[in-house]
């Protein structure tokens, strides 16, 4: 898989993690609001950190590098998925 599909993949899941707050927001009664928009920053940054992580990878340990990327995103995910149902 490619840099740039990945790059695409990773803004796709936070895109849809982003629009889960989003409806929170609109459909639940009286959400705190605070939490949510932390939820969201959690979820930017998450997008910031994983591109920047992707587009600065080091020569000669790929493979290694992508363990952790995939470990990382899956582990940084689950909390906010967890995050979005405790607001819920």
């Amino acid at each position: 898989m490619k840099r740039r599909e990945v790059k695409k993949d990773i803004n796709s899941l936070c895109g849809d993690l982003y629009a889960e707050c989003v409806a929170l927001l609109h459909y639940k009664n009286k959400p705190d609001i605070k939490d949510v928009e932390n939820v969201m920053l959690t979820i930017l940054k998450l997008q910031d950190d994983m591109i920047s992580r992707l587009s600065h990878i080091e020569p000669g340990s790929k493979k290694l590098f992508f363990k952790k990327f995939r470990e990382d995103l899956l582990t940084r995910t689950e909390e906010i998925v967890e995050h979005i149902k405790a607001l819920a």
